[in-house]
């Protein structure tokens, strides 16, 4: 079985990258392997890593609400491969109106403050295995 490969970056201005680099470890520890993206970066350069580094999973760590703004961009690149990556997001600042708007778009989790870490592990697996 080979070891499930996860992308994770912030998107736009929010440098707010303590979360991030947490749930990075957080999945390092259960045996994934982490590429991250870190700050300051676009739709297209999240795509083009996610292609390059042949991942199974893009998470989207999120303090700001940059994310609304950034992903449907982010989700229209990923719809035209062939096998489009699953996206997932996570932050502070997900509201449940945010969630439902963005799996309308295509994100396949989106977890909020009070999500577990069994919860994410668990999620990122799923998809993965798809």
């Amino acid at each position: 079985m080979k070891n499930i490969r996860v992308l994770i970056g912030i998107l736009g201005m929010d440098q707010h990258e303590v979360a991030a680099v947490g749930i990075a470890k957080m999945l390092r520890d259960h045996g994934m392997e982490v590429i991250y993206a870190g700050c300051f970066n676009t739709p297209e350069t999240l795509f083009q890593s996610a292609i390059e580094e042949d991942v199974d999973v893009i998470g989207i760590s999120s303090h700001s609400w940059e994310y609304l703004y950034y992903l449907p961009e982010l989700m229209e690149l990923l719809a035209a491969e062939e096998e489009p990556v699953p996206v997932v997001v996570g932050g502070s600042v997900v509201t449940a109106k945010d969630a439902q708007e963005l799996t309308a778009i295509g994100v396949a989790a989106v977890y909020g403050s009070g999500a577990s870490d069994g919860e994410i592990i668990d999620s990122i697996k799923e998809l993965a295995d798809r």
